[in-house]
């Protein structure tokens, strides 16, 4: 179904212009279809060799053109078999091309797109499919089995198609059947991760994602997007709503080219970023600190990137990376649930690099940080980051609401403020320094501290594969912090445990407050993780609760000493 026709010579760099008026579309298919009417030779998405080598496949180039015409075959197969305004499909697809041409066709029928991780198994899919009311999922061959037990056991009906099998007939009428799709329409069904509870369905417009491309679009300083010119890289899943509105869209009404890959890969994200002539990359605060463990080679700053878009890169490793690669990395901060109606970047100088600093004030955006007392927090003092988009509508941007679970909603919404459950803080000179989520933060002795922090200096050490830290109950200081180490090359006896255990405290206290060391170290053989691989704090907390005493945790609390 895919080409791969489009010549060499159309993929350098075109003419920059303007990019597409916003206001002139009114969904996600509309913005495409005014993008192939303008930049019709231009590409669009291009699947690299390493990804199709993944999905066993070949590599391919799709056109703007060439997509906007396989997204009207599609949509005309998707209406005639009755499907329209206000039916949900989902998507079981990864980051393959083909998911951006059936998200868009249906998309333009007014269906909302349910984007379905292939991480997720049997109990999380019965879940998800009762929970969305999906009756049709698109999904390649291998996971039909799978998508149909798991339909099976929550007793729903669903139809599972390939993405080149003719969609069967609809098992109902079209809810919204009587009103075009516009910008209030649901245009994807994002979950949230679930890390301490069932995953909450965020119901997504149309005016979200446009929202998202036409903020990223309007940026300037270092994240300045060249219209008709740029090539944007990502590793994240398209069941992520930075991957989907941040990236594809953006791409979309600036006619740019997108590469999805299927994954983060240490080893092949240079030849990757260099096959695809990225000017752009979106990354994950634990890609920078992986590719900075390979050795340096004069091959480093042999690249087109400008700058690199994402969150959460350890403050140690930020100007040493921008240094040795050569383009900065700018940090953000947004939520599946914000959006682009509150976001905040460090986009422009100074962005206290080193710091965690996610940028200033938004001029479209209103800020509290509430301490724990409940007043405003002072300079510097941490608090749950309050944010609302500044204007007659608060939620302009923001997800439509929980499915149904109007209660949470309205809980996220108390007082009028969409309460983010991350811990924050502002300098004198405004800008906002990232601390962790508000359910990571562990106390000890009246300190905080971020688990995220711990975690991206062990995970710097050679010896250490992954880490996860959490808290571990201490009779004394209330909390200890706890690291689950996966280790590179796992410790044999209680002797090799002890050696190692004692090195990565020991690497800890050379670059962190002492408090914040671990006091136990755990070695285990995997972590609690989400369907989208972000760690399951609620099962981790859980977890750190046993794990001291046992034979493959390390009592490491003696290494913990005030410095003089």
């Amino acid at each position: 179904m895919i080409s791969s026709t489009v010549s060499e010579a159309s993929l350098a760099c075109a003419q920059p212009g303007d990019a597409l008026d916003n206001g002139a579309a009114h969904t996600v298919a509309q913005a495409l279809q005014m993008a192939a009417e303008r930049w019709p030779d231009h590409p669009f998405v291009q699947m690299l060799s390493g990804t199709a080598a993944a999905y066993g496949m070949s590599p391919c180039v799709l056109s703007y053109r060439q997509a906007q015409t396989q997204v009207e075959q599609l949509r005309e197969a998707y209406r005639k078999a009755g499907y329209g305004h206000g039916h949900r499909v989902g998507l079981m697809l990864d980051n393959r091309p083909a998911f951006l041409l059936h998200w868009i066709a249906l998309n333009g029928l007014g269906c909302s797109v349910v984007p379905i991780s292939g991480e997720l198994r049997s109990a999380e899919l019965e879940y998800l499919i009762a929970h969305s009311g999906i009756e049709l999922a698109i999904a390649t061959p291998a996971r039909h089995a799978l998508l149909q037990s798991a339909a099976q056991a929550a007793q729903c009906g669903l139809s599972v198609i390939g993405p080149d099998d003719v969609p069967p007939a609809s098992r109902s009428q079209p809810p919204l059947n009587q009103s075009r799709p516009g910008l209030a329409t649901e245009c994807g069904l994002l979950y949230t991760s679930g890390t301490t509870g069932r995953p909450k369905g965020c119901m997504l417009s149309n005016r979200y994602y446009l929202l998202a491309a036409q903020w990223y679009a309007e940026l300037d300083g270092h994240v300045s997007l060249r219209v008709g010119c740029e090539r944007m890289i990502t590793p994240l899943p398209v069941n992520h709503m930075n991957a989907m509105a941040f990236s594809v869209v953006t791409m979309i009404v600036t006619g740019g080219c997108i590469s999805l890959v299927d994954r983060f890969h240490p080893e092949g994200w240079w030849p990757a970023v260099r096959e695809f002539r990225a000017t752009v990359i979106h990354y994950l605060g634990v890609m920078p600190a992986m590719l900075m463990k390979a050795a340096e080679s004069a091959a480093d700053r042999e690249h087109t990137v400008r700058f690199g878009f994402g969150a959460g890169v350890n403050r140690s490793l930020h100007e040493p990376f921008e240094t040795r690669f050569g383009f900065p990395l700018i940090e953000g901060w947004s939520m599946t649930e914000t959006g682009a109606g509150a976001v905040l970047i460090a986009h422009r100088d100074p962005r206290a690099v080193g710091s965690n600093c996610f940028g200033p004030d938004n001029p479209d955006v209103e800020v509290r940080i509430v301490a724990d007392t409940g007043e405003d927090a002072g300079v510097d003092e941490p608090g749950e980051l309050l944010v609302r988009h500044r204007g007659p509508n608060p939620r302009d941007g923001f997800y439509s609401g929980y499915l149904k679970d109007s209660q949470a909603t309205d809980e996220a919404w108390a007082g009028g403020w969409f309460h983010t459950g991350d811990v924050v803080s502002r300098d004198a000179q405004g800008l906002y320094h990232f601390i962790d989520r508000r359910k990571n933060v562990i106390r000890r002795s009246g300190e905080n501290i971020a688990a995220v922090e711990v975690e991206s200096v062990l995970l710097q050490h050679p010896l250490v594969r992954a880490v996860a830290v959490a808290a571990a109950p201490d009779p004394v200081r209330g909390d200890e912090v706890l690291a689950c180490v996966i280790a590179a090359d796992p410790p044999l006896d209680a002797a090799a445990r002890q050696r190692m255990a004692e090195t990565l405290v020991h690497w800890c206290l050379e670059r962190l407050a002492y408090f914040k060391a671990p006091g136990y170290v755990a070695f285990v053989q995997s972590l609690p993780l989400t369907a989208s691989q972000k760690v399951q704090r609620g099962e981790l907390k859980a977890l750190a609760a046993q794990l001291p005493g046992s034979d493959r945790c390390v009592d490491t609390r003696a290494l913990k000493k005030r410095q003089a």
